[in-house]
Formats: structure tokens, C-alpha cells, sequence
């Protein structure tokens, strides 16, 4: 029997969705994320941790792209953006869309079957009706511009309202300075246009999407950041905090016993002697403000190989 590819999955979720209905279902979406094995929400998106997506704020891009790379996944960064509060930071959970060049036809059977479903608004206003807090909108519209706007200050002010957290779109948004003027919105966008959204259609909601370089499935949790975003499923969220976290220990540890003069460079950058291991976990009980508990690194302790 042939396995299906992950692009066959793909493109059978997005026409399963566009065919019976506008957002793919609670069990379509059990199945694009499988390899999640915990609670999840009534739209079928994995439940991911409130705290460790919140401490997933302090952890680099360059922590998160190698942690993911080493699990095989190489296609879950993108950079190159304009960002609307770029010193902030933002973290959440992916709600996705899909927008294409406009065809009638299509255009006119998902306006038909959005009515029928009870959607109000324009399609571009659709995927913020199923925003829940700690929610990142994150779209494809295939890197237009010029009329190829999404939002504008009135629905950013919608989506800060239903989610506190902001955008990820590949293509544009109007309004800029109205955007701006939301305190705690944020943006990572291609670009800035004064033009209205014209000639684009929305495809499906909450089905796997390109955004640039990277594969992006709802309920991805997104780590967006200066530099760019990294898209992390859901099912690598908690071992990749904990070792980026337990990495910067290390690195804390090894920066001050450098400092301190009392290991050399060539003892801290090689594998650690058991002198060493024993001084880190002596000097774990010293500090005062662990970015995870002590049953959390405890429990990751056990299975770490240094």
C-alpha cells in the first residue's frame, strides 16, 4: 500500500476543505498534526502549553532553527520582513489562510458556501471570526502588495481584540500608521500598500500553507522575532524550550567559571568531565530565578546526554 506524501495530504485537505466547507474540520485537522498526542481545542488544533509558549519568547531563532533542523525539519524558518513593533517579540498559536489570485467561479462558490455556513463580512474578515486568544493570523497571500492589502486598522484592532497577539502575512497591509497606533498588535508583513484588498480570493482556513522558505500547519506555534519566524509543530514545543533553556544554563555557567578563571576555554568548549557536571549541577542549586522548574529540569535531566 502507498503511504501518502505529506503534499498529497495537503492537497487533499485543502479541496476536502473548499468542497464542504470554508475551514478544514476539527478531524481533518487531527490528522495534518498526528504526531500531537495531547489535549486540543474544539477546532482540532493541538492545545499547546500557555507557559511554554510564553517562554518560548526568550529563546533565539538561532536556538529554535537548529533544534528543528536536527529533527529533520530544514523548511520552517522565513526572514526578510517588514515588522510593525520590530524590538518586541511575539509567540502563539497558528491559525492559517489561504488567498489566491481571484477566479469567479471559485470565488463564487466559497462566498456561497461562507453565506451558508453563516460567515458575514468580507472573506479577508473570515479567518479573524475564529481567532482565540493567544492566536497568531498567519496568511499566504502569495507576496502581493499593490492590492493585495489584507488588513487595515480596523481589522487589526479585530484581531488584537480576539487574539492579543498580531499577524504573519506574506503579502501586504494598509493602514500602517493605524496598525502602529494598537498597542501590543504586531505585524511581520512583506510590505505596506495605501491600495484595498482587489482580485484575491480566499482558498480555505486552517489548511497547511508556504509561507516563503517555510511549510506552515495550524496549530504550529510561531517564534517571531527581529530577525525573522520560525514555525514549530506543535509536538517539538516543550523538548525545545527545555533545551534551549538548559543550553543558555550551561552557557551562563560556563561564561562565569571563564570569568572566574577556573575552567580554560579548551575545558568548557569540549565535553565536560565529570568534575565539571558535578560543579554545573551544584551551581544549578544556587540560582535563584531558573527559567523552568526544579521537577521540570529534574525530569529533563534524566534523559540528557550533555
Amino acid at each position: 500500500m502507498i503511504k501518502p506524501t505529506l503534499l498529497s495530504l495537503c492537497l487533499f485537505f485543502t479541496l476536502q476543505a473548499v468542497a464542504q466547507q470554508v475551514a478544514t474540520t476539527p478531524e481533518q485537522i487531527k490528522a495534518l498534526t498526528a504526531e500531537w498526542k495531547g489535549e486540543r481545542f474544539a477546532d482540532g488544533r493541538p492545545k499547546t502549553s500557555d507557559r511554554f509558549i510564553e517562554r518560548l519568547k526568550h529563546i533565539s531563532l538561532e536556538e529554535a532553527w537548529g533544534y528543528l533542523r536536527n529533527k529533520g525539519y530544514n523548511n520552517q524558518f522565513e526572514g526578510e520582513w517588514m515588522i510593525i513593533e520590530p524590538d518586541s517579540v511575539m509567540t502563539g498559536r497558528v491559525v492559517t489562510a489561504q488567498y489566491m489570485p481571484q477566479r469567479p467561479d471559485y470565488d463564487n462558490m466559497i462566498k456561497a458556501k461562507g453565506k451558508s455556513e453563516g460567515r458575514i463580512g468580507g472573506t479577508n474578515s473570515w479567518p479573524i471570526d475564529v481567532l482565540q486568544n493567544g492566536d497568531v493570523y498567519v496568511a499566504d497571500s502569495y507576496g502581493k502588495i499593490v492590492d493585495g492589502t489584507l488588513i487595515g486598522d480596523n481589522l487589526g484592532n479585530a484581531i488584537y481584540a480576539k487574539s492579543q497577539r498580531g499577524v504573519i502575512f506574506y503579502g501586504s497591509v494598509r493602514d500602517i500608521e493605524g496598525l502602529e497606533a494598537i498597542k501590543g498588535f504586531n505585524g511581520w508583513v512583506k510590505g505596506y500598500d495605501p491600495s484595498y484588498i482587489q482580485q484575491m480570493m480566499l482558498g480555505a482556513i486552517n489548511v497547511p500553507i508556504r509561507i516563503g522558505r517555510a511549510t506552515v500547519l495550524p496549530g504550529d506555534v510561531v517564534l517571531a522575532k527581529k530577525g525573522g519566524v520560525v514555525f514549530i509543530p506543535a509536538q517539538y514545543l516543550e523538548d525545545l524550550v527545555m533545551n534551549a533553556e538548559f543550553v543558555q544554563l550551561r552557557d551562563a555557567f560556563g561564561h562565569q567559571r571563564l570569568r572566574e578563571g577556573k575552567y580554560t576555554p579548551g575545558q568548557i568548549d569540549q565535553q565536560w568531565t565529570d568534575d565539571i557536571k558535578k560543579d554545573f549541577l551544584q551551581w544549578i542549586d544556587t540560582q535563584k530565578n531558573l527559567p523552568m522548574t526544579k521537577q521540570e529540569l529534574d525530569t529533563f535531566m534524566k534523559d540528557r546526554t550533555w
